[in-house]
């Protein structure tokens, strides 16, 4: 916030709220009239603190390290910092919530568990993205904490990363406008969600040392983009900064990121928060940091006496603390979080685990289904089930987002994973179980999937065959683009014993299949969450239509990705929760924003599946395409259902050349449900934004003028209808 602004801000405040309160100093906390802005009210209260009071709001703890000096009604939780209760400021208590309430080491402690971030983004679905959020937000306040440490916007530049799961893709629009609502959904409960990790945290291998390098209009057009797109979207109270450099600069204490991007190009009001163990000195708060989270983890706690320090030595002003603390508080009455104060009680994670399983359903994308395999019929006698755990539940994601709702079953760790993490929970939701409920004239048996042998031999006797194999993903560890230990070996065994064979995916992102052509039908169910069993179930005996789409292309190869070795993997770090000790590499983004479905376009390679692909149990055909143009570009089409069963569909649209550039861009998409037979007319309108490109010279965007080239299609890869309209040249602000 200007500076003069807050000023006068401060003035008006003070005047409207209470005449004589700057004279006086005392009115009976102005500050908690709501019909005030959130920055007059910011500056009311910031009028009653002292510099060490100010100085306090900037710096959190973990509960867990607090030992004796815990308070008795702080939980274990990612965070927490004291109030100011006697002016009605709460104390922040956070907790990570990527996909539900995280446990955080609290015993017993149950939650509902969405499904994975990239499940969510398979919906494509912006209703179900807010439900998510609301839901969660929801459990927060009943949990006692009004800071949720959500709405990760990080692409998915590589299958490898271990936290692809948490996130919701590769492409910048999917994953922005998804963030957004899913921020939307958590502070429609009068707490504040977060935006992280800003930016270009998109690998785990040597988060803590890495460099990533990429060229600014690349930078914009893709990751900062989708971060923008969220923020626009969710307007999140908080951003949280990234561990790792950029530039060659920490994120955290990235002048470019915290004040060029964010402050001054983009306007953002709310406060900045580092990650867990990211801020190296008192430098960051010049940089635009505005609070140390987990100061724990930090070599020393930065913000609190040596923040004091460089105030007294001129290092730091008076007026950047006054900011700093200003930008905290104004969020917290921005959100309703000071207005609505959180209270723990009243849990019913029954609800809202069929929220959770609602969004599960809706993410689950069929891949492959030759001869209509699905959905099974009721003549199915006997029936094979193999692998993948499916007697106990689904598999889950670890690390700080880990959600484990009482009933689940972890098993150990597997070597390399990050030494202050857990193992791998599998939720109580048992695939074996649903698929008995729907068949219950069959013989339906299980085998572990531990002897290829033996799970080939039940499956040459069956009619018809569902494997499930799995992939665990961990915060903090990159993984292989392939499934855990030996499943693609025991798949093969299946299939070749018999065709009529369903493979189960649940993984945390891409995988090779080396064994999909024997496949008769394939499912991605990636981590379907609470009811993730019951969602699988429902699809494979046709109780609902498959609707999810690919949020992420699926390579063909190691070979097709940006960089086949990953950078820093050499090094085989192990994390901990000390300050790590890795050698510093760079990560060179030279793709730039070719990322994905992009890159394949413009190499003309073919992947395994592209991105936005799915198939349905009902069959679509588009018609009718009109193109218009102007200062933007809308295409109009029909979607009809050809089929006689009714199901959901995602048209989508998608740039493929401009007047001075040929980048694939997806610009737009709807959602439509038709019955059979049934027609309706699509009309998606593209921002101007996703048309134009990054000028860094004039500093804003760029929409040249001339004929644009579009395509609608089910997928990236598939230009069922073509068209084209001309625009006007002009300048877009940043």
């Amino acid at each position: 916030m200007d500076r003069g602004l807050m000023a006068g801000v401060c003035a008006a405040a003070l005047s409207l709220a209470a005449p004589g309160l700057a004279q006086a100093g005392k009115t009976a906390q102005a500050w908690m009239n709501p019909k005030l802005s959130p920055d007059a009210r910011a500056e009311l209260v910031l009028a009653r603190l002292s510099l060490d009071q100010q100085i306090a709001l900037l710096h959190g703890s973990m509960p867990m390290f607090l030992g004796a000096k815990k308070p008795a009604n702080v939980s274990i939780s990612a965070g927490w910092m004291p109030g100011v209760p006697e002016l009605s400021i709460p104390d922040l208590t956070e907790s990570d919530a990527s996909l539900g309430v995280a446990t955080a080491g609290r015993k017993d402690d149950d939650a509902a568990p969405l499904p994975s971030g990239v499940s969510l983004a398979a919906t494509w679905d912006p209703k179900t993205a807010f439900a998510a959020g609301a839901m969660i937000g929801k459990e927060a306040r009943q949990k006692g904490f009004n800071t949720l440490l959500a709405g990760g916007a990080n692409l998915l530049r590589d299958p490898r990363n271990g936290r692809n799961f948490e996130y919701l893709g590769e492409d910048p629009l999917l994953a922005g406008t998804l963030a957004g609502s899913t921020i939307k959904g958590i502070q429609s409960n009068h707490i504040v969600s977060t935006t992280k990790h800003f930016a270009l945290n998109d690998q785990e291998t040597g988060r803590m040392v890495l460099d990533a390098q990429i060229d600014e209009a690349a930078f914009r057009e893709s990751d900062l983009l989708a971060f923008e797109i969220a923020i626009e979207t969710g307007h999140p109270g908080s951003v949280m900064c990234a561990y790792n450099r950029v530039g060659g600069t920490y994120a955290c204490e990235n002048p470019f990121l915290l004040t060029d991007v964010l402050r001054t190009d983009w306007k953002y009001p709310g406060w900045v928060m580092s990650d867990w163990g990211a801020v190296h000195g008192v430098a960051a708060a010049k940089a635009g940091l505005d609070q140390e989270s987990g100061q724990q983890l930090d070599k020393q706690v930065f913000f609190d006496k040596p923040l004091k320090d460089a105030v007294a030595d001129g290092e730091v002003s008076k007026a950047r603390i006054h900011e700093m603390a200003h930008r905290y508080l104004r969020s917290l009455f921005a959100a309703g979080a000071i207005d609505h104060p959180v209270t723990a009680g009243g849990l019913d994670t029954a609800a809202d685990s069929q929220v959770a399983g609602r969004a599960g359903e809706q993410g689950i994308v069929l891949l492959k289904n030759d001869g209509a395999l699905l959905p099974l019929m009721a003549q199915a006698r006997r029936i094979a089930v193999i692998g993948g755990h499916a007697d106990l539940g689904v598999i889950s994601g670890g690390g700080s987002s880990q959600v484990i709702p009482l009933g689940s079953k972890t098993f150990p760790k597997p070597a390399g994973a990050p030494q202050w993490g857990g193992g791998q929970v599998y939720y109580p939701s048992a695939p074996l179980a649903a698929i008995k409920a729907r068949a219950p004239g069959a013989q339906v048996s299980f085998n572990d999937g531990s002897d290829p042998l033996a799970a080939a031999a039940l499956a040459k006797a069956a009619d018809v065959v569902v494997v499930f194999a799995t992939q665990w993903s961990t915060e903090g560890m990159d993984i292989a683009m392939a499934l855990d230990g030996e499943q693609d070996a025991l798949i093969a065994a299946v299939t070749a014993a018999n065709p009529k064979t369903v493979v189960v995916l649940e993984t945390a992102g891409p995988v090779l299949m080396p064994w999909r052509d024997k496949a008769g039908a394939i499912v991605e169910a990636w981590y379907p969450g609470a009811l993730g069993g019951e969602a699988i179930g429902k699809l494979l005996f046709g109780e609902i239509n498959p609707q999810g789409r690919l949020p992420a292309t699926f390579p063909a190869s190691v070979d097709q990705l940006a960089r086949p070795v990953l950078p820093g993997s050499d090094q085989h770090i192990v994390e901990t929760l000390t300050p790590s000790t890795s050698t510093p590499f760079a990560v060179v983004y030279s793709e730039g924003s070719d990322i994905g479905y992009r890159a394949y376009a413009r190499s003309g390679r073919t992947p395994l599946y592209p991105f936005g692909y799915g198939l349905s149990y009902t069959t679509f055909r588009y018609s009718g395409l009109k193109v218009t143009g102007g200062k933007t570009l809308s295409a109009s089409f029909t979607v009809t259902n050809v089929s006689n069963v009714a199901g959901t569909d995602t048209p989508q649209l998608y740039l493929a050349a401009a007047p001075k550039r040929a980048q694939q861009r997806l610009i737009g998409w709807s959602k439509v449900t038709l019955k059979p037979g049934e027609a309706r007319q699509v009309t998606v309108t593209a921002s101007p934004r996703m048309l134009a490109n990054w000028n860094a010279a004039a500093h804003g965007w760029r929409l040249d003028a001339g004929a644009y080239q579009v395509f609608v299609g089910p997928d990236a890869a598939t230009a069922s209808l073509k068209g084209s309209a001309k625009l006007a040249a002009a300048s877009l602000k940043p």
